[in-house]
């Protein structure tokens, strides 16, 4: 059984990623998180709020020492939300796009993540302060996946990340797009976390063998896919011939362009770059 969020939920966000994290919450595909413009943090899901507590966060130097869980009773599912500082109260009702609080930019993020929503579903008779146990989630809306021959011109750059103008959204504004990883958008960071996952490919894991998926970057095969979520083969993204930690895959409403992260991705403004995923270990021996 998954939860299914539909575009009144999702065009409230200009992004967003069910994979992009190396939280067992995210685990195929449980959990989603979900991108606002500023700082305020717009509900996205009505109900009464059940509880809302200080957690603490692992210590990074750029992170707030504690983060924020907000349960809220949508009727059918209690919903658990996370890196918010709120402005509600147990026994509020809320209603979709009214203001949780604002956002917290807490030590569960890594250095390139933006600031967001943590969002996801537990049945009424489990336990909602478990991290892991949430019920995965489906997009009921759809993803257009972008070809990508691996070349682009950067256009934006922070302290540890860097993003490229291709592959372009062709119609900024009118639906999600996300990188082509075979027929489907490929989500999640490659190859740095544990997994991603192929958006438009069956939620379940499968039982029959041909419906085993490769999931590619650029032409390259990357990982494997049972139902949707991927397991990536051992691969070194490059670019301009230089490691990085690799690249951050999401949808998109407004804009797009894929995202280079890392501690030593040293890109500027302008630069033309050329990425390259080279597969390593023995699996990809013949």
């Amino acid at each position: 059984m998954a939860v299914s969020l539909g575009s009144d939920l999702l065009t409230q966000y200009r992004r967003f990623s069910l994979y992009n994290s190396p939280f067992v919450a995210h685990d195929r595909g449980c959990a989603v998180d979900l991108y606002p413009d500023g700082d305020r943090a717009p509900s996205p899901i009505a109900g009464e709020v059940l509880d809302s507590r200080q957690v603490s966060a692992p210590p990074k130097p750029y992170a707030a020492e504690h983060d924020y869980l907000v349960l809220v009773d949508t009727g059918e599912y209690v919903a658990r939300l996370l890196h918010v500082d709120p402005a509600v109260e147990p026994g509020d009702n809320v209603a979709v796009g009214d203001s949780l609080g604002d956002l917290v930019r807490a030590g569960f993020f890594a250095p390139w993540v933006p600031n967001h929503i943590h969002l996801g579903f537990r049945p009424p008779d489990a336990n909602p302060y478990r991290a892991s146990g949430s019920l995965p989630i489906s997009v009921d809306v759809d993803v257009r996946p972008l070809p990508w021959d691996g070349t682009g011109t950067v256009v934006e750059t922070g302290e540890t990340w860097a993003r490229l103008d291709a592959p372009a959204h062709p119609t900024p504004g009118n639906g999600f797009v996300g990188l082509d990883g075979g027929g489907a958008v490929l989500d999640g960071g490659f190859p740095h976390y544990d997994g991603g996952g192929l958006l438009g490919r069956p939620v379940d894991a499968v039982t029959g063998d041909g419906d085993i998926h490769s999931a590619t970057v650029a032409g390259t095969e990357v990982g494997t896919a049972t139902g949707r979520t991927v397991t990536w083969h051992d691969c070194t993204v490059r670019a301009n011939g230089q490691p990085v930690t690799g690249l951050a895959l999401f949808c998109a409403r407004n804009r797009f362009g894929v995202k280079l992260v890392g501690e030593t991705v040293d890109l500027a403004v302008g630069e033309s770059v050329t990425v390259s995923v080279e597969r390593t270990g023995t699996e990809s021996e013949p």
